[in-house]
């Protein structure tokens, strides 16, 4: 009599499969976590562009930067408790900007530090951009 030819998948080949979705799975969740962390911090980085514009028209109307802190010279009042990813945004006396994030985002901080522009730049102001929220790679 013929042999039947084989149907079907052996149990070794059933394992193997599913090892390798087993092996792409652990390399794609952590990835995918911090791609969700990156976009939640953007609430953080995007909740200083009020404070930023305050700063800079308090710049043009006053001419220096030391009286460009939170609440003056049309820079808008610290806040806390901001937006879901965002706990507080925060402007010190020189105009520097502070926005700190919330536990979504492990309380991560960016700063934005204003510098009278450079010859041949574009804008009014230069900011320097700092926190650590850019070693963990959030922003």
């Amino acid at each position: 009599l013929m042999q039947q030819a084989q149907k079907g998948f052996t149990l070794i080949e059933l394992m193997i499969v599913v090892a390798i979705i087993g092996i792409l799975a652990a390399i794609a969740v952590p990835a995918y976590q911090t791609y969700v962390k990156k976009a939640k911090f953007t609430e953080v980085v995007s909740a200083t562009a009020p404070y930023k514009l305050g700063v800079e028209t308090c710049y043009i109307n006053t001419g220096a930067l030391t009286a460009c802190g939170a609440g003056s010279n049309g820079v808008p009042a610290a806040t806390t408790a901001a937006g879901v990813n965002v706990a507080s945004v925060a402007v010190a006396a020189n105009g520097t900007i502070t926005a700190t994030g919330t536990g979504t985002v492990d309380g991560k901080v960016v700063t934005f530090a204003p510098a009278a522009a450079a010859a041949g730049s574009s804008g009014l102001l230069d900011w320097t951009k700092g926190g650590d929220c850019i070693a963990a790679a959030l922003c």
